[in-house]
């Protein structure tokens, strides 16, 4: 089965969220089930650097009449083919891959990634005349106007399946109208049963409509956002294809999160010796200030600083955190207010809170190595990865029953303690006192170690890996082709 998977980032060469960690790990996991992938990637510098042993595979002028170049070759680091389109007037920018350095999008964002998925229908076509995916595989809104593309080329014989995979629907690619004709569709394609949303062109919404088959990356997550409340105005469309829609969980690259061998540690540990997680967590301590004290519950965020991940929710219950004796230590990037009121804290607590503001994949796992408790709080999540490394790591997630979320992280009840199903701590209500209530029980379990050391070791023995996965991907596969 040739897969060509469709994305605008790839860790660990380019990330900006959990996107690139699930593109990262996908073709790997793929390949282990018996498809044959390859990945098709705007020509960031990053991704260019990457590329080994390439060659211009072909010119094109895309639908606004620039002349590109696509290169194919081998990414080095992820041992994997790929497509990259060479256009350094598009991809050759400082910032983010969507943000300038003022954090505003850039205005051409329409074409940078219209581009991505114009050349992934191309590829599809019969670009590359030495390999034909039967699958093209396309993630988030960057990407989703690759089945839209592939539904108005010329029929072929050979029939390419089309699936697209959304990792967060309220991020959905939308520009004015006035972009749309600039992307080369047809102009039946600008309609309410197509790429227009609400009299906007909609990338997200493209994908939605276009591709054969849609996944989201849990399975309570495909299906809140057939609901009003979480769908995100697309939730009317989402309800009509539920027979194309599908949840499969997201999963963790072993050989990238494990406390066992991970090389930013300052000491590794795994299930049957937790030595080095006391270590990791003393040497983080004293380097950032925090007191020392191996009884003080660590709290660890590494988040995004928006909204949608609740962290007002812990700036409310800071103070009864700090009250019983906990500590917090936070690494994220977001709004200016929430990390203004963070830094506030810090300033206010340095004995007992820690933040930074920025990005750094090493401290992360660091945090992750330190921490008792992982703090995911989110007002919504489609899967989220960070409750996944907490478990990975012997960090007991602290989370709200959504998405991802509630499929991964079972709560410390009596029953589900007698049951030995625990293994986190789960809030319903999306309020400070509800997040204060799921600490309580997080500091009462922590006060008695021998059951908190059975509910680490449940969840640092949970299969999270990739294989369930790409096995699922595979069927899917298998059932779009035949």
């Amino acid at each position: 089965m040739n897969v060509l998977q469709v994305s605008a980032e790839i860790f660990p060469l380019l990330k900006t969220g959990g996107l690139a960690d699930i593109t990262g790990a996908l073709p790997a996991a793929l390949r282990s089930v018996g498809c044959d992938v390859r990945v098709v990637l705007p020509g960031f510098p990053a991704i260019l650097a990457d590329l080994s042993d390439s060659w211009v595979l072909a010119e094109l002028t895309a639908p606004w009449g620039e002349r590109l170049q696509v290169r194919q070759g081998r990414l080095r680091t992820l041992a994997v083919d790929a497509y990259v389109i060479d256009l350094a007037h598009l991809y050759a920018r400082p910032g983010s891959p969507y943000e300038d350095a003022w954090r505003q999008p850039y205005a051409d964002n329409h074409r940078r990634f219209a581009l991505l998925s114009w050349v992934a229908a191309q590829l599809a076509h019969g670009l590359d005349a030495h390999w034909q995916p039967q699958v093209v595989h396309s993630h988030d809104w960057h990407a989703g106007l690759t089945s839209a593309y592939m539904t108005f080329m010329p029929l072929t014989s050979l029939r390419v399946a089309t699936v697209f995979t959304v990792h967060n629907l309220a991020y959905q690619g939308v520009f004015s109208p006035a972009c749309f004709y600039e992307l080369g569709l047809p102009y039946e394609a600008f309609a309410v049963n197509g790429v227009e949303f609400y009299g906007q062109v909609s990338f997200m919404k493209a994908g939605l409509y276009y591709a054969d088959h849609i996944t989201t990356v849990s399975p309570t997550y495909a299906k809140e956002i057939q609901t009003p409340q979480q769908g995100c105005g697309f939730d009317g469309l989402l309800r009509t294809r539920s027979s194309s829609l599908s949840g499969i969980l997201n999963a963790v690259d072993d050989t990238v999160w494990n406390p066992a061998t991970d090389p930013h540690l300052p000491s590794p540990y795994q299930v049957q010796d937790m030595a080095g997680k006391a270590y990791c967590k003393a040497v983080l301590q004293q380097e950032l200030g925090l007191t020392v004290k191996s009884d003080a519950p660590l709290f660890g965020v590494v988040s995004r600083l928006t909204d949608q991940k609740g962290l007002h929710l812990v700036l409310d219950a800071l103070d009864a955190l700090l009250a019983r004796g906990g500590q917090l230590v936070l690494l994220g990037t977001g709004d200016a207010h929430l990390e203004a009121l963070f830094k506030a804290q810090a300033a206010q607590h340095p004995n007992a809170v820690s933040v930074r503001i920025g990005y750094d994949e090493a401290y992360a796992h660091r945090i992750f190595g330190a921490a008792d408790v992982i703090l995911v709080p989110s007002r919504f999540e489609p899967c989220g990865l960070t409750q996944m490394y907490g478990l990975k790591y012997g960090s007991l997630p602290l989370v709200h029953r959504v998405g991802g979320l509630a499929d991964t992280v079972v709560d410390c009840s009596l029953e589900n303690m007698a049951e030995e199903r625990a293994n986190g701590f789960v809030f319903d209500d999306f309020n400070p006192q509800a997040l204060e209530r799921a600490m309580a029980r997080a500091f009462a379990l922590y006060a008695r170690q021998p059951e908190w050391e059975a509910v680490r070791g449940r969840g640092m023995q949970q299969d999270l890996g990739w294989y369930s996965a790409a096995q699922q991907y595979a069927a899917r596969y298998q059932h779009l082709c035949a």
